[in-house]
């Protein structure tokens, strides 16, 4: 389309609306939206552009508010923004027109990982030109067609299976279940957040799709032997939907379905009174009234984010690749169980049915991921990452007079298979039968009670052992099957070496 210098300046004479049916008035130079997953403000007055370009500007974004999601253009905004701020310090101006070589130079300060910002703005700047406003100069228009641009990386931390924003490994996975299960039975966080982050968990939902979880979306179905199945509608997010348009129906394991259905009832009975149909609640409701309508009490999306982050943050878990503290985002559960499902023999259409993507076009990627998580383990390396896999999750004592059932030899664990003499490894506190084998399940069970002298490091070296047989003739994952205990028995060894070190340490002073 050709440009015509009379559309550059002007007066919106009525208000516009969003995709999404919020009301603004586009003659306004702040626009603030207030949806179900954030609020979002684009300042045109932030924007270093000529005020004679800033018409044109604004009915390019109107265009894209009425075609697109708040957060696409949120996104465009910010990048514009960019690019203006840079061209502004080259030149010291407020921008008339955009050149080609302005295009070329921008492009050649973006590293590799950035060079997408200006393939994902391009489109916005190609549709500014054709909507008739100068802003754009042909020849830059010119640029943007003939040039291809890198895309943003996709699949590069799940394929590298990244220690900081790829999968968990199956320890880390394992240590975060474990954790938030301690601190919920300890009274140190609420129902609410346990249930969110073994929600997270299960499903890998993305945060905008619990914040638009309401108390209704509980079902339950009766089976044919008259036992209940627990249901969860989870509203779909993705592909600019609206507000719980459409819904995938997803099976609750029994054990977190009746707590989370008793969960919900509770939530239910709290706005009774407060909202006409109290199971139009939401699921995690925030403590006051921000919006209303279907939002009423509603979250936004980024007070979700940051609820998981301080919930798990605060379990103050460590990573065995890393060493560090564990580096937590909603994203790395979702790769999680792609990977896991990939692990687990599913192709393609089954992740992208598990992850509610509505195309296999990035389901490809945890086929293709090779896990880096420790092909191969040794005594040393065993006992170096013990302390930092934390799987320990008995007692270990040196006084075993003090131990629960320390007169009951039926207690005691004991495996002739690890050592000959039968000397027992510890006891078992609980009273009783778990029905789990031991001593394999006794050392990640926090009624274990270990001796400070029993034979754990022969069952570290057996179970090496093992696992060194096992990936010989099978694969990683039926290898690294008890690779939790092996880390919890080392801990033991590391311990035990201690208190005999402190114990020469002694005999010599």
């Amino acid at each position: 389309m050709k440009n015509t210098p009379h559309h550059q300046t002007g007066h919106f004479l009525s208000k516009a609306k969003t995709k999404n049916d919020l009301i603004f008035d586009p003659n306004d130079d702040v626009w603030i939206f207030n949806d179900i997953s954030n609020t979002y403000r684009l300042d045109f007055n932030t924007l270093h552009i000529s005020k004679c370009r800033i018409y044109g500007l604004k009915r390019t974004f109107v265009w894209y508010l009425e075609n697109n999601s708040l957060g696409h253009t949120d996104n465009m905004f910010r990048f514009i923004k960019l690019l203006l701020e840079y061209l502004y310090e080259l030149s010291g101006d407020k921008i008339i027109l955009i050149t080609s070589s302005d295009l070329i130079n921008y492009k050649s300060t973006l590293t590799t990982k950035r060079e997408w910002y200006l393939g994902y703005l391009s489109g916005f700047l190609k549709k500014w030109y054709k909507m008739g406003f100068i802003g754009l100069s042909k020849d830059a228009y010119n640029y943007l067609l003939e040039t291809t641009f890198k895309g943003a990386e996709k699949g590069k931390a799940v394929l590298t299976m990244d220690p900081y924003d790829g999968p968990f490994t199956d320890l880390e996975l394992e240590g975060i279940q474990a954790a938030i299960n301690n601190a919920y039975a300890k009274g140190n966080i609420s129902q609410a957040d346990f249930l969110l982050v073994w929600l997270l968990m299960v499903y890998g939902s993305r945060p905008i799709q619990f914040v638009q979880l309401k108390v209704c979306d509980l079902l339950v179905a009766k089976r044919k032997d008259r036992s209940e199945e627990y249901i969860i509608r989870i509203p779909r997010a993705k592909n600019r939907m609206k507000f719980r348009s459409e819904f995938k129906e997803r099976i609750i394991p029994p054990s977190l379905g009746k707590v989370l259905f008793s969960y919900g009832e509770q939530v239910k009975n709290n706005f009774i009174g407060i909202l006409d149909d109290p199971s139009q609640a939401p699921l995690f409701p925030a403590k006051e009234e921000k919006r209303s309508g279907l939002l009423a009490y509603h979250l936004h999306a980024d007070e979700i984010t940051d609820t998981i982050q301080k919930i798990i943050d605060g379990l103050d878990l460590k990573s065995e690749r890393t060493e560090e503290k564990l580096h937590i985002t909603s994203t790395r559960f979702r790769y999680t169980i792609g990977t896991r499902a990939a692990s687990e023999g599913h192709g393609e259409l089954i992740i992208a049915e598990i992850l509610d993507h509505k195309d296999t076009q990035n389901a490809g990627v945890y086929t293709a991921s090779t896990p880096e998580i420790i092909k191969r383990i040794d005594k040393a390396m065993a006992l170096h990452m013990a302390p930092i896999a934390q799987a320990f999750a008995g007692i270990l004592f040196v006084d075993k007079s003090k131990a629960t059932r320390a007169d009951d030899p039926t207690s005691d664990i004991i495996d002739p298979s690890i050592d000959s003499e039968c000397r027992a490894m510890g006891k078992c506190g609980s009273f009783g039968f778990c029905g789990l084998f031991a001593p394999l399940a006794c050392y990640t069970c926090s009624s274990f009670q270990a001796w400070d002298d029993g034979p754990h490091e022969q069952l570290l070296i057996n179970l090496l052992k093992e696992r060194e047989r096992l990936m010989k003739i099978t694969d990683y994952r039926i290898a690294s099957i008890n690779d939790k205990t092996i880390f919890a028995v080392a801990q033991v060894v590391v311990e035990c070496d201690q208190i005999k070190a402190q114990n020469r340490r002694k005999s010599t002073q």
